[in-house]
């Protein structure tokens, strides 16, 4: 499969052939990468990246934001877009693929929390910030409906699964 992706603000083609056995040959910009990976969680994978001989580990961190996804890999955020659905996308299609449930992508900090127990938020509203490894991540209302519970505080060390917040959804109040 070919994508055409904006990595870091910089255009790059990638060129992915998967394979049977949880690894995969990618080609950016006309390198080549092995790459072998064991998923962890929905939000986590273990990656083994051999290049011109040099194998390095990662764990690797997937987050949704409105713009794609956000990727955390050895201390380093990457916001990745596909630049073929880019300008076919609006507000509301962005946030379509949010989990139901809000929890962080990674071990992480609370460090903001916008809203209250009993309040109404929209699908896509911010709800929750967390930070892991400097670098600070906002997590989304799944759909619309009613804050019930906030399961955290500012400061709390949170990990992926924890729900952090719960919000009972618009239909079934």
């Amino acid at each position: 499969m070919e994508y055409n992706l904006e990595v870091a603000q910089q255009q790059r083609h990638v060129e992915i052939e998967t394979q049977e056995d949880q690894s995969l040959k990618a080609i950016v910009e006309k390198n080549l990468y092995d790459v072998y990976y064991h998923v962890i969680s929905d939000s986590q994978i273990h990656m083994t990246v051999i290049n011109n001989g040099k194998e390095k580990k990662a764990n690797a961190y997937v987050a949704s934001c409105p713009e794609g996804k956000i990727i955390f890999i050895n201390g380093r955020q990457y916001q990745v877009c596909d630049l073929e659905g880019k300008g076919n996308r609006n507000k509301k299609n962005m946030v379509s693929d949010l989990p139901d449930q809000i929890t962080p992508p990674m071990p992480a900090i609370v460090v903001k929390i916008f809203v209250h127990v009993g309040d109404i938020v929209k699908k896509g509203q911010n709800v929750i910030a967390v930070s892991a490894m400097k670098m600070e991540t906002t997590l989304y209302a799944p759909f619309d409906g009613t804050v019930t519970q906030i399961n955290c505080a500012i400061n709390d060390k949170v990990a992926p699964g924890q729900i952090l917040v719960e919000i009972q959804k618009e239909g079934d109040l």
